[in-house]
């Protein structure tokens, strides 16, 4: 029992005994002298005054000397212990401050040394691992490189359907395209929180079925947001670990394509059969001596057939882009390929791209203009050709223009049926205007040279290029081994899921209408921060930010002009944070804003709460400073001046320090998210706990 009790408490007691037990020694001394000694019993007041005076003086020397002994041993033990777990567990290379316990002999120094002996060891260790690993760590660069860049998304889950893995185009279809990171995917969150759950849980159940790890499910789902249409196939983990692997395509739009193509060839079919009935219908009557009477009717008959395929013939090409499975190039590119393969000594060759994209075989497009240009200017000898992309014809055409006479058609003809490429002799001019279904024909432009116009169906207007797309991967492995956990107090501290999160505010009254400006969390999963799992937004408080809270943030009115309100902006944090524990720096201050927006979204921050105040003093001692910045110094976590009082700096750098006092807690043997409240209720006059 005694031994829970902090070394200063059990110091304070000792000489709390050690005052009593004097104070009782006097006592007993004096009921022995009046007791055994008559002649005494008449200065019995005298006595007793004596023993008050002595019994005082004897207790004070103790408070003294017990003041002297916590101020310049014990409390500095504390300290030192403190230090030492931050430095054994926590990975803080500060030199160790010796000062605090300078009355100790030679254990300060001893334990400098100890400290500095570790430090040098592990340096030694990290570098020795780093050598051993770059190896590893390029191969999971690459790794990742190629994931990130595949063109379906992947998914990896734990047999209770938690994601271990998934890469950007993953992250594209579960979050439905939303830039909301609350809708975002998260590690050791459901799949089914995206997904509908139905064809995916039959798809595990047939492969568990099998007991083959070898066996393969395809299936059908949907996206829960924005009822997205992915074909998927289904593959188990090797090991019998009960994951398994999903990689899901897009298909939505080949369905609608599919789809609007069976409805042309069904109405084609109809429209066709009607007029081929009408006709054999007037055949049969002309067949029995009607011919004079009915050939007007045939006629119109006949007419009305044409017209017909006409329409179709029309509407057929004005659906082929949505079939044509080519990328949109940049003009300028694909010209300059042109112009490098043409220009030659006494032929110049302009390019004017008409700041235009196009979707074509890119390939093929460059081989059939480069044997024009190069028949053109052997066969006609001009100076220089012009290579023209214009908006046209609901597309875009490409002109070869040059001065002089026109190339003859049947030339042009013969040069259709050469391959564009020796090596393929079936790809010619000809298959290149049918897989495109295009045309192409010379004409005379209005300033008199001539061209050969060739009709792109797939065109765009180019604009500024995009920003890099950045491309991730989000993955923990170890998330397959973990076991399923039970009831968050039993839990272990290391398998819990955390949203360590930060807010700033109009001022700090709560009660007299101050409200949130901004609020920033990120996600710690099995231990790690998550990087690419972050939420951070600015938020309308509803009223004017006094100038001197814009000077402490930097966020003025003007910035949270168009920001969502408070209630827009703590429901989406809700979902970010559900089923986590949530971990704040003060917490009962950034709390009190949370739930007074309970009503407002409908919804309770009832997650489980650790504070990095109370859990400072549990690892520190209460007697330490426990604001933001003492503990980052502490632990040697920098927070750059531009990182401050934001939202998101103060709570990255307080997950930091929440992952450094985890591997004290560990060090402490308290593991247990239980273990922990029983610590931190310890410290209940420095900060209340949240926890029910």
């Amino acid at each position: 029992m005694i031994t829970r009790l902090s070394l200063r408490l059990r110091i304070l007691l000792f000489f709390a005994l050690l005052a009593a037990g004097s104070v009782g020694a006097i006592g007993l001394g004096l009921w022995v002298a009046i007791t055994r000694f008559p002649a005494l019993a008449a200065e019995t007041d005298a006595l007793i005054q004596i023993g008050l005076i002595a019994g005082f003086l004897t207790t004070g020397l103790i408070a003294w000397v017990w003041l002297l002994f916590d101020s310049n041993v014990a409390r500095p033990i504390d300290l030192l212990a403190g230090a030492l777990r931050a430095r054994a567990h926590s990975d803080v290379t500060l030199p160790l401050e010796t000062e605090v316990a300078k009355y100790l002999g030679d254990l300060a120094p001893a334990a400098s040394a100890a400290a500095h002996t570790l430090a040098e060891t592990r340096s030694a260790l990290a570098e020795a691992i780093g050598r051993e690993t770059a190896r590893l760590t390029q191969e999971k660069a690459r790794l990742e490189r190629l994931l990130s860049d595949v063109p379906v998304g992947v998914i990896i889950c734990t047999g209770d359907h938690q994601l271990v893995f998934y890469n950007s185009q993953a992250a594209e279809f579960l979050g439905a395209g939303s830039l909301d990171i609350a809708d975002q995917p998260g590690l050791a969150r459901s799949v089914f929180g995206y997904l509908r759950d139905g064809p995916l849980q039959d798809a595990y159940t047939r492969l568990m079925e099998t007991g083959q790890e070898d066996a393969a499910s395809d299936l059908l789902c949907t996206a829960i947001r924005g009822s997205v249409l992915l074909s998927g196939r289904m593959r188990l983990l090797e090991g019998g670990a009960g994951g398994y692997v999903l990689t899901l395509r897009d298909v939505t739009q080949d369905f609608a394509v599919s789809a609007r193509r069976e409805a042309f060839i069904a109405e084609a079919l109809e429209r066709i059969s009607r007029s081929v009935a009408g006709i054999a219908t007037l055949r049969a009557a002309a067949a029995e001596g009607g011919e004079a009477t009915l050939s007007g009717a045939l006629e119109r008959e006949v007419d009305d057939l044409v017209a017909t395929l006409h329409d179709l013939s029309k509407a057929n090409q004005d659906r082929r882009p949505e079939t044509l499975p080519y990328a949109m190039l940049r003009g300028e590119d694909v010209l300059d390929s042109i112009r490098a393969r043409v220009e030659r000594p006494g032929l110049a060759v302009t390019p004017h791209p008409g700041a235009l994209m196009i979707g074509c075989n890119a390939y093929e497009l460059v081989g059939l203009t480069t044997l024009l240009c190069h028949e053109i200017a052997g066969a006609l000898g001009p100076a220089a050709i012009d290579l023209r992309l214009d908006e046209e014809f609901g597309g875009a055409s490409l002109r070869i223009a040059w001065q002089g006479k026109p190339l003859p058609m049947a030339a042009l003809e013969r040069l259709l049926d050469r391959p564009l490429d020796p090596a393929l002799p079936e790809t010619t001019g000809r298959s290149f205007l049918a897989e495109h279904a295009t045309d192409i024909w010379p004409e005379t432009l209005p300033d008199g040279q001539q061209a050969i116009c060739l009709p792109i169906l797939q065109a765009r207007r180019a604009v500024r290029r995009p920003e890099p797309i950045r491309r991730r991967v989000t993955y923990d492995f170890d998330l397959l081994a973990q076991e399923k956990r039970g009831h968050v107090l039993k839990s272990g501290l290391d398998t819990l899921t955390y949203v360590v999160f930060d807010t700033e505010t109009t001022g700090l009254l709560p009660h007299q209408g101050d409200e949130i400006v901004q609020i920033a969390a990120v996600r710690i999963v099995n231990g790690r921060r998550v990087e690419g799992e972050v939420f951070n937004t600015l938020v309308h408080p509803g009223r004017t930010i006094p100038p001197a809270s814009s000077a402490v943030h930097g966020i003025s009115d003007a910035m949270v002009a168009d920001a969502p309100t408070v209630a827009e902006a703590l429901s989406r944090f809700h979902r970010f944070a559900e089923g986590s524990v949530l971990v704040a720096h003060n917490a009962p201050f950034d709390m009190t804003f949370l739930r007074r927006a309970e009503p407002a979204i409908g919804r309770r921050f009832d997650m489980p709460i650790l504070d990095t105040v109370l859990l400072s003093a549990v690892v520190f001692s209460q007697h330490e400073e426990h604001s933001l910045d003492a503990l980052t110094q502490r632990l040697g976590i920098t927070i750059s001046e531009e990182a401050r009082h934001t939202a998101l700096g103060d709570a990255v750098a307080t997950a930091d320090a929440f992952l450094k006092m985890l591997t004290m807690l560990r060090g402490r043997n308290i593991r247990t998210f239980e273990e922990v409240l029983v610590e931190v209720r310890k410290h209940g006059r420095l900060l209340k706990d949240l926890n029910a």
